[in-house]
């Protein structure tokens, strides 16, 4: 009679599974980086023009100037504090800068969103259209809901012709209830009668979508200021989270849009899409540079398994591994 599995053995395939699709989805960006780096490392003495080559490859991986110039500073300091000379070491003492840059926004919250002290816990997710909001909010109600949560989406997203209807096959996948009104309803009242409902009917999360605001137009971001200020109202304390979903191939677009948000809502911290096939994933470095604010959650793929609370630890591998680990494609 065969024995039952081992959920723990499941888990670890899960999660090596996951890291391979990480380190897939990194691949373009790692090319650009690792390769690279270790090409100007190899047999050399450290002198001005391996910071420069090292520079120019941070850049390609769309890391930002500001990124740049923090890891190479870290990177000289750490140079002078022990007197090296020989490159060798050079991939490592970066990789050890990009933690402390990741570390920089803070430790992450343990169960992946900043949970209300009582439900529901109202989550606020914004980004403009096309980043894969709808889909993340989807993926995180089907996460909640596996650890016996009991999500509830608010169609917040109103202008859209398809979001009330895409949002409704999440719930469904999900087992989460949904509120939704009549298209170009007013945004803040689905968001205030998604709260009440939740709290009706016990419901511990509200995930809210809210329409893909081009960051551009200040009446737009106004509405989602509004939106914010209903939530205040309905619950206290609300939002408990706000998330900022960014698209991982727009590179330092992204950074334009985060700021952008970040003043009219406050965010909190960052969902990244898409890095599955970009040659931008440095923009993650960036992000956090530029705004202080955490990398929260990573997509690389469609499936509801491809989104997972972001690991600094391997989200350093999958960019830059070590020499040997480099060499596997």
């Amino acid at each position: 009679m065969a024995g039952k599995a081992d959920p723990r053995k499941a888990g670890v395939a899960l999660a090596g599974n996951w890291f391979a699709r990480l380190r897939d989805g990194l691949a373009r960006t790692r090319e650009r980086l690792a390769s690279r780096v270790y090409a100007a490392v190899a047999h050399r003495i450290i002198d001005e023009s391996l910071y420069e080559e090292l520079e120019e490859a941070l850049i390609a991986a769309d890391v930002g100037v500001p990124a740049t110039a923090a890891l190479l500073e870290e990177l000289r300091q750490r140079v002078r504090a022990e007197r090296l000379r020989d490159a060798a070491r050079l991939p490592e003492l970066l990789r050890d800068a990009m933690r402390g840059l990741l570390a920089s926004a803070g430790e992450p919250p343990a169960d992946g969103l900043r949970w209300a002290p009582q439900p529901p816990t109202v989550v606020m997710v914004v980004g403009v259209n096309g980043v894969g909001k709808t889909t993340t909010i989807g993926k995180l109600a089907a996460w909640a809901a596996a650890r016996g949560r009991r999500p509830l989406l608010a169609a917040g997203d109103t202008f859209r012709a398809a979001a009330a209807e895409q949002l409704a096959e999440w719930a469904r996948r999900a087992g989460a209830d949904l509120v939704r009104h009549a298209e170009g309803a007013d945004a803040a009242a689905v968001v205030f009668d998604a709260i009440q409902a939740a709290a009706a009917r016990g419901r511990d999360l509200v995930l809210a979508d809210t329409a893909g605001r081009l960051h551009t137009k200040s009446n737009l971001m106004e509405e989602l200021k509004k939106v914010r200020r209903v939530m205040g109202r309905a619950c206290e304390g609300a939002p408990h989270d706000v998330l900022l979903v960014l698209d991982a191939t727009t590179g330092q677009n992204a950074i334009q849009q985060a700021r952008a948000f970040h003043e009219a809502v406050g965010v909190d911290g960052i969902v990244l899409t898409k890095l599955d096939g970009t040659a931008k994933g440095g923009v993650a470095l960036a992000v956090v540079k530029e705004l202080g604010l955490p990398i929260r959650w990573v997509g690389v793929g469609e499936g509801v398994e491809d989104l997972r609370p972001f690991d600094a630890e391997a989200f350093i591998d999958a960019l830059l591994p070590d020499e040997e680990s480099s060499k596997v494609t």
